[in-house]
């Protein structure tokens, strides 16, 4: 039997939702499943775009089978070739003989990887500003490596102004029949979800966000089509001014994330009274125990909140395993600009708080707002006072117009070969372009140029670049270049 759902007249979904799977990408928990979208344009050509799990397999083909209706499959886009939207690949060369595979150049690579290369003659390479017409609908090409695999591309389709995104504007859970976003409480419901995939999936590759969510803003879009979660056909500012926020690293909203690590229950306990005490001040807080909660949606509420606490003693002279750990992988995902505080605990040699500010301190932007509050075993009577001083220190920082962070100076490097710019203090010599595999040596450094920030009047939409174009219009409300105005 079929499950599919039209998307519109020519587009439908053929993808499958998959509630067995315990993990994503065999590290994330995903308690109400996950959605593995494909989607199908009948044309004069038929166009399927990219494939789906292996887990799901039985479902997506019959969906295929029935959307088809006895017409060949003529084109494959691949648009990100990890295996939760490519394991299909080499049945489908074989269901469908004359199907051409559409993807970049690094996809292709990836393909002889992971399949080998034997399917040389069906692919077509496309790039950035390549186009593919299959009768009524012309779809154009836009590269979006690191977003999050070097190899990603998007499709926009010219003539339905839909842009099919590959793994961005993506939510954990099972669709269970609901197909676009407004057909659920997102917001309510869903917002989480979608935010612990960005922090998680995405949420180092920020630069990279933006430069996608640039090349969007130059487009009249009219619905998102992402290959996890929801179809966004109605508000989609609601999920692009998150990617917005979350890949300048701006936090969502004030309040204080407190993450302990407690063996025995004290340093819980201060943890406990700290969130009291703030609470008191009307403070919003949210509390984890690292020792019980996955680091995914602890890394998920750091990309919320303004400020941060942590709380761990002291193990094996370091920090407590469980929190070192969550740590870690705040760092590894590079989230900047947070005000945070440490409380650190150990019963003969509290090294714990040295060891969580040396993992952090690096990151840019954060700012240690005051010492490490140190207990030995338990927290005494007379450092009640000291939890209280923590807790309207945090409140009243919130209450500070906090300047922005020093701007980190980096280089530039564009490529000779297709323009991509790769940012950092120096083009590592082993550097490869992403987008057409171009060795560093095609690379040349061109000057850092100072970016504006202009903000629609009407809806809040954010441009940056050098400065505003007099032909642009906002993606979202479709004003004009005269109802923008520059932020300082």
């Amino acid at each position: 039997m079929y499950c599919v759902r039209k998307i519109n007249e020519d587009y439908t979904w053929v993808g499958a939702d998959a509630r067995r799977l315990p993990m994503f990408e065999g590290v994330f928990g995903v308690p109400n499943g996950s959605s593995f979208n494909s989607y199908l344009l009948k044309d004069e050509k038929c166009v399927l775009f990219d494939t789906a799990d292996q887990s799901v397999s039985r479902t997506f083909y019959e969906n295929l089978e029935f959307a088809l209706d006895g017409r060949p499959l003529d084109y494959l886009v691949i648009q990100h070739m990890e295996p939760d939207h490519t394991a299909l690949l080499s049945d489908l060369v074989l269901r469908y003989p004359s199907m051409k595979i559409c993807c970049s150049a690094m996809a292709k690579t990836m393909i002889g990887q992971f399949f080998g290369n034997k399917w040389e003659d069906r692919i077509v390479v496309v790039k950035e500003g390549d186009t593919l017409s299959t009768g009524r609908h012309t779809l154009s090409f836009l590269a979006a490596p690191m977003v999050h695999w070097p190899e990603v591309i998007m499709t926009f389709d010219e003539t339905d102004k839909l842009l099919l995104t590959a793994d961005a504007f993506g939510c954990f859970g099972a669709l269970n029949g609901k197909i676009f976003a407004d057909e659920v409480d997102f917001m309510h419901d869903y917002l989480s979800e979608t935010r612990r995939y960005y922090a998680n999936i995405v949420g180092k590759y920020g630069t990279q966000v933006q430069a996608v969510l640039k090349k969007v803003a130059a487009r009249e879009i009219r619905m998102l089509l992402p290959l996890h979660g929801f179809v966004w056909r109605r508000d989609l500012d609601k999920v692009l001014d998150k990617y917005d926020l979350w890949s300048r690293y701006e936090p969502e909203e004030k309040g204080v994330m407190i993450a302990y690590a407690s063996v025995y229950g004290d340093t819980e306990n201060a943890a406990n009274i700290l969130a009291c005490r703030l609470a008191e001040k009307g403070v919003k807080v949210e509390m984890f125990d690292t020792s019980v909660t996955p680091a995914s949606y602890i890394v998920s509420a750091a990309f919320r909140f303004s400020h941060l606490v942590f709380a761990a003693t002291t193990y094996n002279a370091g920090v407590f395993i469980t929190m070192e750990e969550l740590l870690h992988d705040i760092a590894a995902h590079q989230l900047q600009k947070r005000r945070f505080m440490l409380i650190e605990n150990g019963s003969w040699a509290p090294t714990s708080g040295s060891g969580m500010k040396k993992i952090l301190e690096p990151l840019a932007g954060w700012e240690l707002l005051q010492a490490p509050l140190t207990l030995r075993s338990s927290l005494k009577t007379e450092q009640m006072a000291a939890l209280e001083e923590m807790a309207q220190t945090l409140s009243d920082d919130m209450e500070k117009k906090q300047e922005a962070p020093a701007a980190v100076t980096k280089k530039r490097f564009v490529c000779k070969v297709c323009g991509y710019v790769y940012e950092g203090d120096e083009l590592p010599a082993d550097f490869k372009c992403p987008v057409c595999g171009a060795a560093s040596a095609y690379f040349k450094e061109v000057p850092a140029v100072e970016k504006k920030r202009f903000v629609c009047q009407i809806c809040g939409f954010v441009y940056e670049g050098e400065s505003l174009p007099a032909d642009f219009k906002c993606p979202i409300c479709g004003r004009s270049a005269e109802f923008f105005k520059e932020k300082a």
